[in-house]
């Protein structure tokens, strides 16, 4: 349990909820740093979906050092708000605001010599992180360009322009510890480094590994990693117990009788085996919940499982609530934890053929948020 009492609250509810549960991160956070050098906190997509602020925040007072993430807008949220850790944002067009990046302390990735000579060029000693492609022809400098890169990064240290202070990789298939393609993207990364070595640079950070690779292969750790899904309870390598930090409730807006036979939602999807009574729950795929779970999701009523029926529509799903006299306005629980038998996001992803990712960021801006904070005097164990 991560602290979250799911069959505690209470029983009843006047809107879709979703609470956040700051005491796991904190504790996702203390595993993870333990395992790691260094732990940068990845809190992009508004923290997984969490709130920046709070996981940002809670992760810091527990064993994170620093902070990430992709574009610059996210970045400006966080020194907003008062954070002075280091920030690393990676994912900028030439063309992004690198002068008030630099003014504001944000170190930046650098995955070309276009972008260097923006970073460069604007006021000021800009810290930057040189990125090469570690063998996902995603982001990064490729191979061919590296040298170059790193010639042109030295150049600009020596003018003063730049302070070569990291080199960044990525690895695509750290998922599975098993997979060759991790051992290539080490042996790139190690040349990578090497590479920058030979050409004067002393980078003191290097980091490649994030959640999977920090959990699983410590050959990738170097000296930092950078976790981001593991702070708020997943793991992709399904390696490690982590703790969920995500419930979603919603209130239950009907509750009808219906005969065996009847026809549930668009196109007449499902037919009722039996007698019962059907729910209806006011969330749907525009709040986040992926349509291609129909007919497999469930929810959890009075602490037992309820299969969703019919097509999820835009703002509403319906449950099979059985015989039971369950009635409007009770709460039911879309997922969480998993504690108290109710789904978990984990089952949710396997239901709409997705990944944990996908559905913690993809819960939409209609429903409500809380975070349950991480309490001063309790252990965390």
């Amino acid at each position: 349990m991560t602290g979250l009492a799911v069959e505690a609250r209470d029983r009843t509810a006047t809107r879709p909820m979703l609470e956040v549960d700051l005491l796991a991160v904190a504790r996702n956070t203390r595993l993870l740093a333990d395992r790691a050098g260094e732990l940068m906190a990845v809190v992009k997509a508004d923290g997984f979906g969490h709130g920046a602020l709070d996981v940002a925040r809670t992760a810091l007072a527990h064993g994170a050092t620093r902070l990430g993430v992709t574009s610059l807008e996210e970045a400006w949220p966080l020194r907003d708000a008062g954070l002075v850790a280091p920030v690393l944002s990676w994912l900028n067009p030439v063309d992004a605001d690198f002068a008030t990046a630099v003014a504001r302390r944000i170190d930046l990735a650098v995955p070309s010599t276009r972008h260097l000579a923006a970073i460069a060029a604007v006021p000021g000693r800009a810290r930057v992180h040189l990125h090469v492609d570690a063998g996902m022809a995603r982001d990064g400098a490729e191979p061919a360009s590296w040298g170059a890169l790193c010639r042109a990064a030295r150049r600009a240290e020596l003018r003063g322009e730049v302070e070569v202070v990291g080199v960044m990789g990525h690895l695509g298939c750290a998922d599975d510890p098993t997979d060759s393609c991790n051992a290539l993207a080490r042996t790139r990364f190690a040349w990578a480094l090497e590479t920058a070595r030979a050409t004067g640079l002393r980078p003191r950070h290097r980091h490649l590994a994030a959640t999977a690779a920090t959990l699983t292969d410590p050959r990738t750790h170097h000296t930092m990693s950078r976790v981001g899904a593991g702070l708020v309870g997943i793991d992709p390598s399904r390696t490690t117990v982590l703790h969920p930090a995500m419930t979603l409730t919603a209130p239950l807006v009907s509750v009808r009788r219906v005969r065996a036979g009847t026809p549930v939602g668009y196109g007449h999807a499902h037919r009722t085996a039996t007698a019962t009574h059907l729910g209806l729950v006011p969330l749907g795929y525009a709040d986040g919940l992926p349509r291609r779970a129909s007919h497999r999701a469930e929810v959890q009523v009075r602490g037992v499982r309820r299969p969703v029926v019919g097509l999820l529509s835009m703002d509403q799903l319906v449950v099979d609530l059985g015989v039971s006299g369950v009635e409007a306005g009770e709460t039911v629980t879309v997922f969480g934890p998993g504690g108290a038998g109710e789904p978990t996001v984990a089952e949710w992803a396997a239901w709409g053929g997705t990944i944990e990712h996908d559905v913690v960021t993809g819960i939409g801006a209609r429903v409500a948020r809380r975070t349950r904070a991480v309490p001063h005097l309790r252990s965390l164990a």
